[in-house]
Order: C-alpha cells, then structure tokens, then sequence
C-alpha cells in the first residue's frame, strides 16, 4: 500500500469512530453533518480504491480529486496570478488591456517606459519622420470592385472578421453588427450564412460561403443558385466571400458541436440537429483553380454585380501560383482575396493543425502582394490581411507588406467583453459570446456592447492615422514592407524580410524571377491545385546530391 491509502483508510476509520461516538452523545448539526462527511469520504475513497479507472483516484484516494479541481482553473489561475503582463498567448495581458480600453473609451497610455524589450531578435519597430503629417479624409476608405464588378463597395482599413452564428451567440451577432453599423465598417458572416442577428442592425455584410455552402446548399449539399441570388441581391449584402482554408486549420474543415446547434441555426445552415457539423475540407464548387474562378464569375453574376473574392491560408506556393495562371487563362480576376494567418484563432481545431500548418499573415500577405505583381493583376485585385491584430501598430504592418485591408475576430470579441477563458469549443463561454446556451447569452447587453465595439474601432484607426502621420506619410497606401524593421541576431535593424524576393510588375509571366520563384512557377498549373511529383526527390537529383 502506498503512503496515501495507509493515510485514506486511518482518516476513514479514525473519522467514523468519532463520528458514530460524537451522534451517539448527542444529535447537534455539528455531529449530523460530521458523521455525513466522513460517511461520504469513506464511500468516495473506497470506490477510488476499488472501481476507479484512473490511476491518481487509486493511488491517492479522495485527495485526488483536488488536483482536478485545481487543475480545472489552472488558465483563469495562469492568467490571473502567475502570467507578467507580455507572456501570455494567443493575446497577453497588455494586449487584451489595450483592447478593453479603447473598447471601453478609456485611457489608453501607459507610464515609466515600455515592458518590451527592444533589443529583441526579430523585434518589429518603425522608423518614425521629424516632418509628421495628417492622413486626408479621402484616404480613409478602400474601394473594392474589379473591372467586372458592378456595385463597389468603400471600405474601412479595420472591418470585422468571419465569426459564424453558430459559434457566436445570438446576442454576439448582434452586437457585433450594430457596431459595424456605427463604426462604417463591414461585418463578415463567417461559413454559418446570414442569420436575422446579421441583418437586425443594418451593417454592412460580407457574406462568407464556405465548403458546407450554408445558406446556399440544396438537401446534396451542393450549390443552390435560387437561394444564394435570393440572399446575396439584399442591399445590405455588399461582398460575397468563398472560403477555401482557415488559418487555424488549414487543409481542414469547419467544425461545429452538436452541442451548438440548435433548431435555429439548423434551419440557416440547412443541416441536422443530431450529429457534429463538420464542413469538407475542400469545397465542392472550387476543387481546381479554374473551377474556382468560375464559381466567382458564377457569384458575381447571380448577385447583381458585386464583389467577389476568396479567402485561404497560403501554405504550398506553387498552389497560389496555380490560382494565378487560372486567372490568365481564363480572364477572371476575383474582386479580393483574404489573406488568412496561420495565427488566426478558432472555436475548434486539431491541435496539429494550429500549431503547424500554413504560412503567418505577413508572410501570406508579402506572398500573395507580390505574386500578383508578378504576373500583372495586382491593380484589379484588392488583398484583405485576416490575422492577429490587437493594436494600430499590428494593423499598419500588414497594410505595409501588401495589404489594402485588415480583418479582426479575436480582438472584436474582446471589445465584447471576451476574457479569453478558451472555453469556445465546449458551449459554455463564461462571458456568453461563444456559446448557445441561452442563459448565458442574455448576459450580453447587445447595445452596450455594440458601442464598445465601435469604440475599439473608432480609437484603433485614430491610433493608425497618427501612426502613418508619424512616418511622414499623408496615405496609408504610401506604406511599404522596408518601413518596417526587423532587430537582427547582430543588434542591428533592417527592413523586414521573407523567404521570397520582391517582383517586378509581370516578372513572372517575362521569366525574370529568381529560381525560387521560377521552380513555384514551373510547378503551378491551372487546372489542378497538387502535383503529385511535386516533392519528390528524382534518382537523379539523389545521384547528384551524392
């Protein structure tokens, strides 16, 4: 016997001697609820001893159950008591504090100095001017529409991002529109379609049709023209988004909990109410290049005009590549592309696939900005950067590598009282946001919360204009990727770099890249994402490498 069990079985028979004498005197509450303990102790141990599965239970009976307990709050104890103000992830404590203030339209400054170390590697910074400027009006909104858009649609520099009713309450939904209202940016559905919650307010929507096509699947979960065209010429619908890949969990599909789905947003997505929503991993309509250049001409069309585009997370180049050489083929040019992080954040996703897939958001963006150039189509393509983004200072790089756009979920949830508790996947958020329980959801005050979510809108952007007007620029699209710098291993700043060079307008197409470059070119084909072959090492090259 182990320490613990000799320890278990003399408290236990200790305990109900005394107890059973203590009744036996006298019937107090005392005695009652103390012949009840150990009664309950007794019967607790000796199952653990006997009948638990769990190694802890029987080798440490009853006191086991302490460590489960403390290990239940073992975050909220992190986050509280343990965690400094910049180690946390995804978003430490001075991150989540920015946010909550500007959300809250409270100071915002800090006092005695930065907590960041500044000598860093790999420490991002700019360079500020001794001739500061002010952004003009006219610079403050971004035009999206192509040459075949019909309806264009003027922008915000910070809009919010996909976050699906479904995985947000109700009142989540809601609130988040109604701030989208007030602060003249858009609101993207996420895949879970166009709720009543999305239309309520009367914000901007960017409606997302991901690989389950919800809102727009027939009973075969194929693509519905009649019910997409019914909801997609809505005015208050202005872009239409095709979701190949997520940043969290690239290569994989959406998941939603049937503990989340309840009769309503069964009805949206079109799907049934007993078993987990797992969205394909690749969506049906889009399954090579040109079909999904076809499905956006298909899109743009049934909607009367508008703009449309897709979103993924870049991971093979050559596969991006291959969307671009579709793109000449077949003269189709998507109105947009988002750029997704693998940094991204996410109700639900293998850990595996968080933790290893896909390319960062700069380096997607710089990716993506780049290629365009390169084969003589980024004048008609807008690129919308969709990672991490808790700061002006996050916003301005990503619009600084090639993004004329930025997209925000995690923050915007914090705006709405979020406290990062990582409960998403299970149902029961404390603060009522990811969650469907309607208990809990009521606790969002959807006008009080609204305004909140303005207000981190309208005091990040403030924070952003005077950022650009510090380097000297009038026009944040005067940003270039050498603006920001990167602390080297040596201690020294340089511009900030990638795997990939910078392209010349159609280097690409005229072959003046560098091998790099041209190998990802080689490899891309129009009518297929995957080469087979494409990393597989010939006898050859085995014979020379020896």
């Amino acid at each position: 016997m182990t320490i613990m069990q000799i320890v278990y079985w003399l408290i236990a028979s200790l305990g109900n001697l005394c107890a059973f004498y203590l009744f036996s005197q006298t019937d107090s509450v005392f005695s009652i609820v103390f012949l009840v303990f150990t009664l309950v102790y007794t019967a607790v141990g000796f199952y653990d001893l006997k009948f638990s599965t769990h190694n802890l239970n029987r080798l440490y009976p009853v006191v086991a159950y302490i460590r489960y307990f403390l290990e239940s709050y073992r975050v909220e104890i992190q986050q509280y008591f343990i965690a400094n103000d910049t180690e946390e992830r995804p978003f430490n404590r001075e991150q989540r504090s920015l946010v909550y203030q500007r959300a809250k339209n409270v100071r915002d400054t800090i006092a005695f100095g930065t907590q960041r170390n500044l000598m860093e590697e790999n420490y991002l910074s700019l360079w500020h001017s001794l001739s500061p400027k002010e952004v003009f009006e006219e610079a403050k909104l971004i035009r999206f529409g192509g040459p075949d858009c019909k309806q264009p649609y003027d922008a915000s520099y910070l809009n919010i991002s996909a976050m699906s009713f479904g995985s947000l309450s109700a009142n989540a939904i809601e609130a988040m529109n109604l701030g989208a209202k007030k602060a003249g940016c858009y609101h993207n559905t996420g895949e879970g379609s166009v709720s009543p919650y999305h239309l309520k307010h009367g914000g901007d929507i960017v409606w997302q049709i991901g690989s389950g096509l919800f809102g727009c699947r027939n009973d075969e979960g194929r693509f519905n023209p009649k019910s997409f065209e019914a909801m997609a010429t809505q005015p208050q619908i202005k872009m239409i988004e095709i979701k190949l890949s997520q940043g969290a969990k690239p290569g994989h599909g959406g998941v939603l909990p049937k503990a989340k789905i309840t009769e309503e947003i069964s009805r949206i997505r079109h799907i049934p109410m007993d078993k987990d929503c797992i969205s394909p991993a690749v969506n049906p309509e889009c399954t090579t290049p040109i079909d999904l250049l076809n499905f956006v001409q298909t899109l743009r069309t049934l909607s009367g005009g508008k703009p449309v585009g897709f979103k993924l997370c870049i991971g093979n180049p050559a596969e991006f590549l291959s969307i671009c050489k579709a793109m000449l083929e077949t003269g189709i040019t998507p109105d947009f592309i988002t750029v997704d992080g693998a940094e991204g954040g996410t109700g639900a996703a293998p850990v595996e696939f968080s933790n290893r897939l896909g390319m960062v958001c700069l380096e997607g963006v710089y990716f993506v900005h780049n290629a365009l150039i390169g084969v003589g189509l980024r004048d008609k393509i807008r690129i919308i950067a969709s990672g991490k983004t808790a700061s002006s200072f996050d916003l301005l790089s990503k619009i600084a590598v090639g993004a004329d756009t930025v997209n925000a979920a995690r923050t915007m949830m914090l705006a709405l009282g979020c406290i990062q508790s990582r409960h998403c996947n299970t149902n029961n958020c404390p603060t009522g946001i990811a969650t469907q329980d309607p208990a809990r959801s009521k606790g969002i005050n959807v006008e009080d919360k609204g305004e909140r979510v303005f207000n981190f809108h309208k005091n990040t952007l403030k924070s952003f204009y005077e950022l650009v007007g510090s380097m000297g620029l009038d026009d944040p699209a005067k940003l270039m990727p050498q603006m920001i710098k990167r602390r080297t291993p040596y201690g020294m700043l340089m511009p900030i770099g990638s795997l990939v060079e910078p392209l010349q307008t159609k280097a690409l197409i005229d072959g003046e890249v560098s091998d790099q470059w041209q190998q990802w070119w080689e490899d891309s084909r129009a009518d297929q994402f995957y080469v087979d072959d494409l990393y597989i090492i010939r006898p050859a090259e085995i014979k020379h490498s020896a």
